[in-house]
């Protein structure tokens, strides 16, 4: 027998209970699902951390969410220096992922499991109207929804690449090669980027802003983690990125 949309929206309640907690306590949409992601991809190692968050006083939650969210922010960054993730470290002890220094040397690996989570079953359990529905099958007044009998599709929905685009810009005279700010990704998080667009200019002229098409829009939920603009360094000069809102005659 398929599994079904209900069966996986069941078999991930823990991690909705989990997404709703950090609602609740006032976490940003965006930061929740990433912090219930990297939680779902560290609790592959036989850890159930995900299981129990709901039970935790909301000081513990609120923590657990900062803590999370600090090692995703640190995580674009040139050389991440993490700061201490006692809760974290306390939770997962022993797992090897307890140390702040596992994720600065394994950015690819955590960066692109969170990424594979947001674009696969995050499908689902981030969905308000799906656990909706859910919650009426379960009250049993209506025994029937084709949307959650439908057979579960694993493999993630590709996107429009204006949805997986971020537009960055450059200061004058600090100017960065394409090759630049593809390898700087690519160097940190792998096999992420689709392609890098720069200004047409006349001359000789600097390009004075660009677009990066990544592989799945996570990456770009990622690199933002809930912020309007971020700022990176790339080779000692600053690019500062924002999602790409597509305008006429733009690249």
């Amino acid at each position: 027998m398929a599994v079904t949309v209900r069966d996986m929206l069941y078999s991930y309640r823990h991690a909705r209970d989990a997404y709703e907690r950090f609602i609740d306590i006032g976490t940003r949409p965006v930061q929740a699902r990433n912090a219930v992601a990297l939680l779902l991809w560290l609790d592959q190692d036989q850890h159930q951390v995900i299981r129990h968050l709901p039970s935790l006083n909301p000081a513990a939650v609120s923590h657990l969410a900062v803590e999370a969210n600090s090692v995703l922010d640190r995580l674009r960054e040139q050389n991440p220096v993490l700061p201490p993730i006692p809760l974290i470290s306390a939770l997962y002890q022993g797992s090897g992922m307890d140390d702040p220094a596992f994720f600065a040397f394994n950015q690819d690996l955590v960066v692109r499991g969170v990424a594979d989570i947001l674009d696969g079953i995050g499908a689902l359990i981030f969905s308000d109207r799906l656990y909706l529905l859910m919650r009426r099958f379960q009250t049993g007044l209506v025994g029937h929804f084709p949307e959650l009998d439908a057979p579960y599709a694993s493999l993630p929905v590709t996107v429009p690449e204006d949805c997986r685009s971020m537009f960055i810009t450059f200061s004058k005279g600090q100017p960065v090669e394409r090759d630049e700010i593809f390898n700087y990704f690519r160097q940190k998080w792998g096999d992420c980027i689709v392609r890098v667009l720069m200004e047409k200019t006349t001359g000789g002229g600097q390009p004075l802003y660009g677009r990066i098409i990544f592989k799945s829009e996570a990456f770009v939920n990622l690199v933002l983690n809930g912020e309007q603009r971020v700022t990176i360094i790339i080779r000692g000069r600053e690019v500062w990125l924002r999602k790409y809102i597509p305008r006429p005659h733009n690249m």
